[in-house]
């Protein structure tokens, strides 16, 4: 077990602080919700109606989406385009999806290697390009929880002011949405924009995201 804990130790940290933020958010946000409701002279809602409610779905969702989106774009533009001297980006040289064998697939493949990345026909296309679909999926499905409880959240804030309600449709062009959006967006493209200039020129010693601390500047790959 003690084994397993450090093999795991990563993902299991990322998976804990991840439901203590994720319950924290549900606390503080039903707090928040049901002092706006107060101040509307509304009535206040329970937690557990809170957490099922559009307004916490909506909530979470426009966070997923534009983490997911960041990763995909980041997994998918570094296929192609380099930083030279940046710890996030390959050798300028290397663009592109690269060779079987620099990628080890077909003949190339190693003993250890995945059975999917010596597999024929259309498996190894798929599996070769697995990261960026699953993470693509992930965005869409969370874009989409977003705009739908978007839409009923919006809705319910609509009738509460005796105004109309809105379809889907008209609710994914509108400014609420994407004020929603792009406010996750752009903080999401700084952070990956800070992250690929700040490994060329800072270190942080031990870790993987960092070049060696000995390392050039103009080192992309350590």
């Amino acid at each position: 077990m003690r084994r397993f804990v450090r093999d795991q130790a990563l993902s299991l940290f990322f998976l804990v602080i991840f439901v203590l933020a994720l319950i924290g958010q549900s606390v503080a946000g039903n707090a928040d919700y049901n002092a706006q409701q107060v101040a509307n002279s509304g009535a206040p809602i329970s937690w557990p109606a809170y957490v099922t409610s559009s307004s916490y779905a909506v909530d979470v969702a426009e966070n997923w989406q534009s983490e997911y989106l960041q990763f995909l774009l980041f997994i998918l533009i570094t296929v192609w385009l380099v930083q030279r001297g940046s710890h996030e980006s390959k050798e300028p040289g290397r663009e592109g999806p690269e060779s079987d064998e620099a990628q080890q697939m077909g003949p190339y493949a190693g003993p250890d290697s995945p059975g999917l990345a010596r597999a024929g026909g259309l498996r190894p296309f798929l599996y070769s390009n697995s990261l960026g679909l699953v993470m693509g999926l992930v965005f869409v499905l969370s874009w989409l929880a977003q705009s739908v409880a978007g839409t009923a959240s919006y809705n319910a804030e609509q009738l509460s002011q005796l105004q109309d309600p809105v379809s889907w449709s008209d609710y994914i062009v509108s400014a609420d949405f994407w004020n929603r959006t792009l406010q996750n967006w752009q903080s999401e493209f700084l952070a990956v924009l800070s992250m690929v200039v700040l490994s060329i020129y800072l270190r942080q010693r031990g870790s993987p995201e960092s070049k060696r601390v000995g390392d050039p500047h103009k080192q992309t790959e350590a």
